[in-house]
């Protein structure tokens, strides 16, 4: 007797073996896995559809029109929620990294889980997954690791392995080029001045393994920095009362304006004293663990910044200056549909629940 096999038969047989290959060769390389499948993209074909999905609603969204970036970023700080709510300014952030090397500074979501803080956190993984094939770790990394000192930083795959701020961006700069390397640097509660205490020393671990080896700053290798704006309201936020203006229109406006506020204190020419600003929005002065303000990258933010800072005055190079790329939130554009993508949504969209997206780009 003869079975007749259908196509669809063999392609979900074909998916099978190929996911099977992957992992066999994922076994042989230390790769970091996977931590959120469902906000994120993590094939190929997915990542097609989510380019193409948000170049339509970019079409149809005036609002887009205004997430714009022109020339060659040192420094991008990029937002990490779900696709389908972030949509087209995740693109107008990170589209002009063409650098082979990519810095991302990340945040910590589940530090106070592992007890971390006041060190940065690297990854010992050879490769991270993207939808195109496996991200290469660069060397950079191990260069950087040996010229800091001890007390200033750990290796830790377990924080960088449940954490998804470094694997939301991957599939972006992967899908802009195929051939991007990446050091994911988190960064868990810490106060100010221990930011400072960190900057210095990792600016010039980062410059004696590019910059004094002939990489230049933004063409060969660029810092990207992971960060969610606020996270508003009073539902679904493990207990916590997020939302101090209320959740109605008068108390989401007053929200926005304060978003505004802050993005303001990271444009223009870089100096320390907005960076310094920027922590007294966002951290209790009496109590640096403490929101003061709820941008989930409190600490990767200024950290990344100072860093910048410091590399670019060890370079000699002009000040730099931050422009807004765009800012929206999840409940003020209609979210890209990616449920027939084999994707979905990590959380609710609405007025007692909702999360802010910062893009700036530095030069």
């Amino acid at each position: 007797m003869k079975y007749k096999i259908s196509s669809c038969s063999l392609l979900v047989a074909g998916i099978l073996v190929f996911g099977a290959c992957r992992q066999n060769a994922e076994k042989e390389a230390k790769v970091r896995p996977l931590a959120d499948t469902v906000g994120f993209a993590h094939l190929g074909w997915q990542m097609d559809s989510i380019m193409a999905r948000i170049e339509r609603s970019g079409r149809q969204n005036p609002e887009t029109e205004y997430f714009h970036y022109e020339g060659i970023p040192r420094v991008i700080i990029s937002p990490h929620d779900d696709y389908s709510y972030v949509g087209a300014l995740y693109p107008a952030a990170l589209q002009n990294i063409h650098a082979q090397t990519v810095i991302i500074f990340g945040v910590a979501h589940k530090a106070k889980l592992l007890n971390l803080e006041n060190q940065v956190i690297f990854d010992s993984y050879e490769y991270w997954r993207g939808p195109y094939g496996n991200v290469k770790v660069t060397d950079i990394r191990e260069e950087i690791i040996e010229q800091l000192p001890q007390q200033l930083f750990q290796v830790n795959d377990s924080i960088q392995r449940m954490e998804h701020s470094v694997e939301a961006i991957i599939p972006f700069l992967e899908y802009f080029n195929r051939h991007v390397q990446i050091v994911s640097i988190l960064v868990p509660y810490m106060s100010y001045d221990r930011m400072q205490e960190i900057a210095g020393p990792l600016s010039r671990a980062i410059k004696k393994a590019t910059v004094d080896k002939g990489l230049a700053w933004g063409k060969d290798f660029a810092i990207v920095i992971s960060t969610d704006a606020v996270h508003y309201g009073d539902e679904d936020w493990g207990g916590k009362d997020y939302a101090p203006y209320g959740t109605d229109s008068a108390g989401y406006a007053r929200a926005i304006a304060n978003e505004k506020e802050i993005m303001d204190t990271l444009s223009g020419t870089l100096v320390q004293q907005k960076l310094k600003s920027f922590c007294n929005f966002t951290v209790r002065e009496n109590d640096f663990h403490e929101y003061k303000w709820t941008w989930c990258g409190r600490y990767s933010v200024p950290l990344g910044l100072l860093t910048a800072f410091e590399l670019n005055k060890a370079t000699g190079g002009k000040p730099l200056v931050g422009s807004i790329i765009g800012y929206s939130n999840s409940i003020n554009h209609p979210p890209i549909k990616v449920d027939d993508l084999g994707m979905g949504l990590t959380a609710s969209a609405n007025m007692r629940h909702w999360v802010g997206y910062a893009a700036l780009g530095y030069k």
